[in-house]
This record gives structure tokens, C-alpha cells and sequence, in this order.
């Protein structure tokens, strides 16, 4: 198994975290350091067109791509301990917060995007870190609002954790990168508290990979 990565990749963190939870270890890690655009060489192209980490080549190529895609499929072929639920109405809301982060407000923030207002609309680096913090502030009222519900347990879905949890903790840290202040969002908080606690998450962590500086 081979993982392409980078410690500030959130969607890379995300599939860290399934793999520790399924206890798997990469053979290979390959970094793909996105803030110099390693992403864009050929040969990193040749592994995923739309230029993204994370990819993930599990036997023979081509690689498996995007997080929640690699991450079901890590939990289909590697079911212990399932990171969603058995009913169907469980499995929707699960992957509906999931997709809250990864979807709706991840899409936003990424590099490429960050470049693009740079480089054709000439925001400088304050006003494209407002642009982050703004989506990342949307998605943790959003998220607020669904875990204020009483499908939410210790968890973002009962007491196991699940694929929610997975793209919580991702969007704590991106918080992290930009300033964002969780505390007025108190059961995100409470839910995020309790997952960086847990082995899995923690080693997984951005500032935890190498190449990452000692603190944001």
C-alpha cells in the first residue's frame, strides 16, 4: 500500500486517521509537497489528473483517489471497526456531516483555489485567509446545528466513532490554520475534545507528519 501525502493536507489527515483506525500502515509514504506545487509534475499527474492529495495505490495501479472515497473503501475491504453505521437512515446523516466539511467547505479553501484569487483577482494573503476562515465558520454553524440533535452521542453519531468524526477533526485543523475560533460552537468542540484523545487521531495530526513546522 502507498499513500500519497503531505502533513498540511487535511483531506490526507482524514485518510490517516481511517488508516490508524484500521490499523493499517503504507508501505510507502510519498510526500507531494503542495506549497511548492509538486502536485502539478507530471509524474504526480500521471498518479491523479486532478492534481489533489490525497491518492492511495492499494496492489496494482491506478491509484484510488479522493478522501471519502478511499476511506469507504478502506472500511469496506478492512470492516473492523466500521466507520458507518448499519441502518440506512445512520449511514445518510453520517456521510451527510462528512460532506458538510469535505464537500462544501473543504472545496474553498484548498491551494489551488487560494492560488486562483491570488493570482486573478490579486487578493493578498489577509483577504484569502478572511475567504478560509469565512467558509470555515459557515460549515462549523451548520455542523453545530445537526449535532444539536439527539442522534449525536458521544460522537458526532452515537458512541462509536465514524466517518463524521473522521472530517471533524479534519475541520478543527484547517480551523487551526486560519484562526478560527471553535468555542461558540461548543458540542463541535465538546465531540473534537473527545477525538483527540483517541491514538488514531492523534498520530494522524498535521503538526504530527514530517516536514510539518513545531506549531502553526
Amino acid at each position: 500500500m502507498k499513500l500519497f501525502s503531505f502533513w498540511r493536507s487535511l483531506a490526507t489527515y482524514r485518510v490517516r486517521i481511517a488508516l490508524n483506525l484500521k490499523r493499517l500502515t503504507p508501505d510507502e509514504v510519498i510526500q507531494v509537497n503542495l506549497m511548492k506545487g509538486e502536485q502539478r509534475a507530471a509524474a504526480y499527474r500521471a498518479v491523479n489528473p486532478m492534481m489533489a492529495i490525497p491518492a492511495l495505490v492499494d496492489g496494482e495501479p491506478p491509484a484510488l483517489f479522493e478522501s471519502l472515497a478511499i476511506i469507504e473503501y478502506l472500511d469496506e475491504t478492512h470492516p473492523n471497526p466500521p466507520l458507518l453505521p448499519r441502518d440506512p437512515r445512520g449511514r445518510a446523516r453520517v456521510r451527510g456531516l462528512a460532506q458538510i466539511v469535505a464537500c462544501d467547505c473543504h472545496p474553498l479553501i484548498v491551494p489551488r483555489v487560494r492560488e486562483y484569487l491570488e493570482h486573478e483577482f490579486k487578493l493578498d494573503e489577509g483577504a484569502r485567509n478572511k475567504w478560509c476562515a469565512h467558509w470555515h465558520v459557515a460549515a462549523l454553524a451548520a455542523l453545530e446545528a445537526h449535532l444539536n440533535d439527539k442522534a449525536t452521542g458521544r460522537y458526532a453519531h452515537g458512541d462509536a466513532v465514524t466517518l463524521a468524526d473522521i472530517c471533524l477533526a479534519s475541520h478543527a485543523a484547517g480551523a487551526q490554520y486560519y484562526a478560527v475560533d471553535t468555542a461558540p460552537f461548543p458540542t463541535f468542540s465538546r465531540i473534537v475534545g473527545e477525538l483527540s484523545a483517541i491514538d488514531a487521531f492523534a498520530r494522524a495530526h498535521p503538526l504530527k507528519q514530517p516536514g510539518a513546522p513545531a506549531a502553526l
